[in-house]
């Protein structure tokens, strides 16, 4: 602006705080450069450091799969990205297995890697450039065979493994599934670490929800007068059995349920409870 002065001071206590100034900015840009450098190491170098050992060109992005289930029952599958070590969630798939029906490491594996894949080539879409299965050898060789011999796909496959704790160890490579030996106070190990936990918790989250929902319609179901579209009513109303049985029966008849299967719904779930209640 014109007209403004504009002093530089030479010496005295207004220099001394100039000077100060200038030190704390340096410093500043400094420790943001730093913490610039250390996040690259931990996304982009943490990347470079799993390739690396894996012997394969540099690579982008990582697709993780993980199967969940209790005792063979309510399977699915889940698929996490990491991109340049970040996990991107808008990435991220679930999969509700539709050909395997009982605890199958390999069926699973071939089933979720058959159907990514495959609808990946019909949309001429970019493929990763790993995939890391969750079990070790077992997931990692069947999805090896559906890409290679079913799909005609070269992208590498490694396997993540975990100790007796259930911790991530190591990572399973190449074609005799040797055992990489990753040093565990590396970045590059690091990122196996969280890419084997998150996708772990998403499929375990994801089955929790399956689960508890076909727990619901199931008992639902087994209600004499309860059928598909009552049963769905009430669910989309209530969303558990504990809220349908505090629920007034009034208010279970004003969705168009009978006085008759309203009573029969709150006598039935009054029972359930307390079964429940003397389980625990």
């Amino acid at each position: 602006m014109e007209g403004v002065p504009v002093r530089t001071p030479k010496r005295g206590q207004k220099r001394d705080l100039l000077d100060m100034a200038g030190t704390n900015a340096k410093l500043v840009l400094e420790e943001k450069f730093r913490l610039m450098e250390l996040d690259e190491s931990k996304t982009t170098g943490a990347m470079n450091e799993l390739t690396d050992a894996m012997g394969i060109a540099p690579g982008h992005r990582i697709e993780a799969f993980d199967h969940s289930h209790i005792q063979g029952a309510d399977i699915v599958s889940a698929m996490v990205v990491f991109e340049d070590g970040q996990p991107n969630k808008n990435l991220y798939r679930k999969y509700k297995l539709k050909t395997v029906d009982h605890a199958d490491e390999a069926a699973s594996t071939r089933e979720v890697i058959r159907r990514r894949y495959t609808r990946l080539l019909k949309e001429h879409s970019d493929m990763p450039d790993l995939i890391l299965m969750d079990g070790g050898d077992i997931q990692m060789n069947a999805a090896k065979d559906v890409l290679v011999n079913e799909l005609g796909l070269n992208i590498p496959v490694g396997g993540m493994v975990k100790n007796d704790h259930h911790q991530t160890a190591d990572l399973l490579f190449g074609k005799a599934d040797t055992p990489l030996h990753l040093d565990p106070k590396s970045q590059g190990f690091y990122l196996l670490q969280r890419i084997q936990d998150e996708v772990h918790r998403f499929a375990i989250t994801f089955h929790r929800k399956v689960h508890t929902k076909n727990t619901l319609t199931s008992r639902l179901d087994a209600i004499s007068g309860v059928g598909p579209k009552t049963r769905n009513k009430l669910l989309r109303k209530f969303g558990s059995l504990k809220k349908i049985a505090d629920a007034p029966e009034q208010e279970i008849r004003d969705l168009g349920i009978s006085e008759t299967v309203a009573k029969t719904i709150k006598f039935s779930l009054g029972k359930i409870a307390k079964a429940d209640a003397t389980k625990e």
